[in-house]
């Protein structure tokens, strides 16, 4: 008995983790050269230094922040209305345009049918409660989810955080936090 040929069948690449590889980067050491890092999505004002997404640990949570190789420090996080310098752990999303796109939306909406890649989450006081009650660390978001925002300011394109708890997207840029309540970008998988 011969069975019928069947097509070669490539593995299934399975689905990158809702957050993305990250490279891990600290304050102290030197920028990845552009293998690791990727290319850069973005420029800074000048048009040519380059202007990378990533996520900071800050406080009890974990921020979308811009990344500026020619700066120091090269990590911002906007918070409390202010861009903060941040010194310390931080991770880079290299962006690959065949798996992640960006697409408009506005009032801290998730664009229908999409799956943001998320950039971190909020402490809304759980987790910090949580921790000393039991002395622990959690390893599971006990906050609000916060996404990948790039606003406009100024026609400078501008990476930042995003949430529906935000009602908008919030960038840092010439010191100064910016919230953009409409016609921002939200990373998402393709």
């Amino acid at each position: 008995m011969r069975f019928p040929d069947t097509p070669a069948q490539t593995p299934a690449t399975p689905d990158p983790p809702s957050s993305g590889y990250r490279v891990p980067l600290s304050s102290n050491i030197v920028f990845p050269s552009e293998r690791t890092a990727g290319r850069p999505p973005f420029h800074d004002a000048d048009g040519v230094s380059p202007v990378f997404i990533g996520s900071a640990i800050f406080d009890d949570s974990v921020h979308p922040c811009k990344i500026v190789p020619t700066l120091d420090p090269k990590c911002m996080v906007p918070y409390g209305g202010t861009e903060h310098h941040h010194y310390g752990r931080y991770d880079l999303l290299p962006f690959d345009p065949t798996t992640m796109e960006f697409v408009r939306t506005s009032h801290g909406h998730i664009p229908q049918g999409r799956r943001p890649v998320e950039g971190g989450y909020e402490d809304n006081g759980m987790a910090h409660f949580l921790r000393i009650l039991f002395y622990l660390m959690i390893d599971t978001v006990t906050g609000n989810k916060l996404y990948h925002g790039i606003g406009d300011v100024g026609g400078v394109m501008v990476p930042g955080k995003a949430g529906t708890h935000l009602g908008g997207c919030n960038v840092s840029f010439g010191g100064k936090e910016h919230i953009i309540r409409e016609n921002y970008d939200i990373l998402c998988w393709r």
